[in-house]
C-alpha cells in the first residue's frame, strides 16, 4: 500500500484531474489523498467572511462563482451524459448547502463545515471520474475515519482503527479515494487541520495503514536548495534527512507542510515530493538517512514579528524567562527563534493575532521593543558544530545585510538569520552564491 497526495494545482482543472487519473491507474492498490480544486479554499473562507459579517448578498454572489466554475468543470471531464448529470447534481446540492447559511444562523462551527466543501466536492468528483474510466475506485470519507482530540492532536488509535475497518469493507477496490485537510474533532463536529493540512492527512494516513512509501504530488519537481521564485537556477534535492525537511518546511518551503514530517519520521516511512507536471522527474526521497558535510538548502520565513524584552532589573531575577515564556502559552503564540543577553531577551513570532495583548502584558517586566516586517532565513545541513567553517560560511554570505538576530546550535541542521523583508531576495541569493 502507498498513499499519493495530489495538492490544489493538481488537480486545479478537468485536464489535471485526468492527469492525476493516469498517474494512479497502474494497477496497485493504493490510497489517493485530495485537497481542494486551486482556489477554492481561498473562496470559501471569503464566503465564511461575508456570512459572519452577515453580508449574504457579497457571499451569494461567491457562491455563484464557485458553482459556475465547479460546473465548467464537469462539462470537460466528462464524457458521458450519465456522469455529467450526476456531477452537476452533486454540486449544486453542495452549493445549496452552503447557501442556506445565507439564511439560517451562521458561527464559527458552520464555518469549518463551509471549508470542508471544496474537499469533499473534489474526491466526490474525482471518484465520479474515475468510475466513468472504468477503474475500481472506492471513495471513503475522511469524516469517518481523521479525527482530532480535545488538544487538537490527531487521535492515533481512533484512525487507525476506522480507517482500516473501511478499506477492510472496500478490499475489491484497487484505488480509494479520501480528503485531506478535513477531520472531526474530539465532540464530533466537522473540523480541519489547517491550511496545508492535506499533507499531515496523507502522513497520518501512511502510518496508519504501514504505507511502503508515503507521495506528495505538487507542481515543482521535489525540494530546492532555494526558493526559485527569488533565486535563478536553483536545483532539486535528492535526498533529505526527515530532520532536514522538517527544518525547511517550518521555514518557508511550501512544498511540504511542517506538520507531516514528524508521523512519518517516527513510522520511518519514506516520503516522496514528486512533480505531477513532470511525473517522471526524480523528486526528492526524504527519509532517516543524513547526508554528511554538506549544506542542504536554504529557505525564508516570512511575516516575522521580533520582539525584544530589556529589563536589568528583572532579567537575572529567578524566573524572569519563565514569566515571559508563560505570556506567549497563555495566549497560544508559538517563539520560533530567542536569544538572550545580559539586560534582555528577543524572541521572533509568526502569529500576530494577539500581538497587543503580549506586548502589554510584557511590560510588566521591562522595556519592550517590536519590530514588524521581518523574516527568517534558514540555513539547512549537516551543521554540527565539528563541522568547521560552515557557520563562517553563511555569515560572509551576508555581511552586506544587517542582522537583526542569529540562532545556531539550537539545532544541528539549522543556521536562522533574521533579517528586514526588503533584505529578504538578496539575502537568499547571496547566500546560493556563497554555499552552492
Amino acid at each position: 500500500m502507498i498513499v499519493l497526495k495530489f495538492g490544489g494545482t493538481s488537480v486545479g482543472f478537468a485536464d489535471r484531474i485526468k492527469e492525476v487519473a493516469k498517474l494512479v491507474s497502474d494497477g496497485q492498490r493504493k490510497i489517493v489523498v485530495l485537497s481542494a480544486m486551486a482556489g477554492t479554499t481561498n473562496r470559501l473562507e471569503q464566503i465564511a467572511g461575508f456570512l459572519s459579517e452577515k453580508k449574504n448578498v457579497e457571499a451569494n454572489e461567491i457562491i455563484d462563482i464557485c458553482e459556475k466554475r465547479y460546473l465548467n468543470t464537469v462539462d470537460e471531464l466528462f464524457s458521458t451524459e450519465e456522469y455529467k448529470k450526476r456531477s452537476k447534481e452533486l454540486v449544486k446540492s453542495h452549493m445549496n448547502s452552503i447557501r442556506s447559511f445565507t439564511v439560517d444562523l451562521f458561527t464559527v462551527f458552520e464555518e469549518k463545515t463551509i471549508l470542508a466543501q471544496g474537499e469533499l466536492l473534489t474526491t466526490a468528483l474525482f471518484h465520479f471520474y474515475m468510475k466513468e474510466q472504468g477503474q475500481r475506485a472506492a471513495l471513503i470519507a475522511a469524516l469517518d475515519f481523521m479525527r482530532i482530540n480535545s488538544d487538537n492532536e490527531p487521535d492515533s488509535n481512533y484512525i487507525k482503527e476506522n480507517l482500516n475497518k473501511l478499506l477492510n469493507e472496500h478490499s475489491s477496490e484497487e484505488i480509494l479515494i479520501t480528503q485531506g485537510y478535513i477531520c472531526r474533532n474530539a465532540f464530533g463536529e466537522i473540523d480541519n487541520l489547517q491550511r496545508g493540512g492535506s499533507d499531515y492527512s496523507a502522513s497520518l494516513i501512511g502510518v496508519a495503514t504501514d504505507a511502503a512509501e508515503i507521495q506528495i504530488w505538487t507542481d515543482i519537481d521535489g525540494m530546492h536548495n532555494n526558493d526559485p521564485r527569488f533565486v535563478e537556477g536553483t536545483q532539486s534535492i535528492s535526498d533529505l534527512s526527515y530532520d532536514e525537511a522538517a527544518e525547511l518546511a517550518y521555514f518557508g518551503a511550501k512544498i511540504l507542510h511542517p506538520t507531516s514530517v514528524l508521523p512519518a519520521k517516527l513510522a520511518a516511512i519514506p516520503v516522496r515530493l514528486l512533480n505531477t507536471m513532470k511525473p517522471d522527474a526524480p523528486g526528492t526521497l526524504i527519509s532517516g538517512k543524513q547526508k554528511k558535510n554538506r549544506i542542504t538548502a536554504v529557505a525564508a520565513k516570512d511575516n516575522i514579528t521580533a520582539i525584544k524584552i530589556k529589563s536589568g532589573r528583572m532579567f537575572l531575577a529567578y524566573g524572569f524567562l519563565r514569566k515571559v515564556f508563560e505570556i506567549f502559552e497563555s495566549y497560544k503564540t508559538p517563539i520560533d527563534m530567542i536569544t538572550t543577553s545580559e539586560v534582555g531577551v528577543s524572541v521572533t513570532i509568526d502569529n500576530n493575532k494577539h500581538l497587543k495583548d503580549i506586548v502589554l502584558d510584557l511590560k510588566r517586566y521591562g522595556t519592550v521593543v517590536v519590530d514588524e516586517n521581518q523574516v527568517i532565513v534558514c540555513v539547512v545541513g549537516d551543521l554540527v558544530a565539528e563541522n568547521n567553517g560552515y557557520a563562517n560560511k553563511i555569515i560572509e554570505a551576508v555581511s552586506h545585510i544587517p542582522l537583526r538576530m542569529i540562532s545556531y546550535g539550537g539545532s544541528n541542521y539549522n543556521v536562522s538569520l533574521l533579517i528586514n523583508a526588503k533584505d529578504k531576495k538578496s539575502a537568499l541569493n547571496s547566500l546560493s552564491k556563497k554555499l552552492f
